[in-house]
């Protein structure tokens, strides 16, 4: 049932600072991310009909951003040139010494990480995580971005990105490390001084 709160007038009130945090977080550019979500909107208005009420209206305001941010990942990869890496987007060597010991173990312990919930409550956990996004080569990131937050599937990131499943799991691993690194140096780091 549609509540006055669920009705076009109060949309951007109610949703549009969720919304535009969902869409920045994911796209790491503010003016996309307003354009975006100003498309979602525009595009719930001429779809209002059809919700059916089955989730609340955030989750389906949600859900429309999503395919948005996905056919924007779409687009932009179609635009990429894909045979120029990215400046230092292969400079892993040491980055995979320095994270390792000798005996292979992580050179710090998860453990060491401090209290994650606490900080992710505080909002600091999403605010180094864009952070330390920003900071990996842009095809990783995005890479990262739909495997991990957007949640799509090898096949469907392979199509997208115009890669090998094979090279999806090796660019995940070095996105992995390469946020495994600055959340040590900016979030653990942190979190042992505090």
């Amino acid at each position: 049932m549609q509540t006055d709160k669920d009705s076009p007038e109060h949309w951007v009130d109610e949703h549009g600072s969720a919304l535009y945090r969902y869409a920045l977080i994911r796209l790491r550019d503010e003016h996309k991310a307003e354009e975006l979500v100003q498309e979602t909107f525009l595009a719930a208005l001429q779809a209002r009909e059809r919700f059916a009420g089955g989730s609340s209206m955030r989750t389906w305001l949600i859900g429309i951003l999503k395919h948005k941010i996905l056919d924007q990942f779409r687009h932009e990869a179609r635009e990429v040139v894909l045979d120029n890496p990215e400046p230092g987007g292969d400079d892993y060597d040491g980055l995979v010494e320095e994270s390792f010991l000798a005996d292979g173990h992580w050179s710090a312990m998860i453990s060491d990480w401090g209290n994650p919930e606490e900080a992710l409550e505080k909002g600091q956990f999403w605010a180094i995580l864009q952070y330390c996004l920003d900071r990996l080569p842009k095809r990783l990131a995005r890479l990262f971005m739909l495997r991990e937050l957007l949640e799509e599937g090898t096949e469907d990131i392979c199509k997208d990105l115009a890669i090998t499943p094979t090279n999806v799991w090796t660019m995940l691993y070095r996105a992995r490390l390469g946020l495994r690194q600055c959340l040590d140096k900016n979030w653990v780091g942190e979190a042992r001084g505090s």
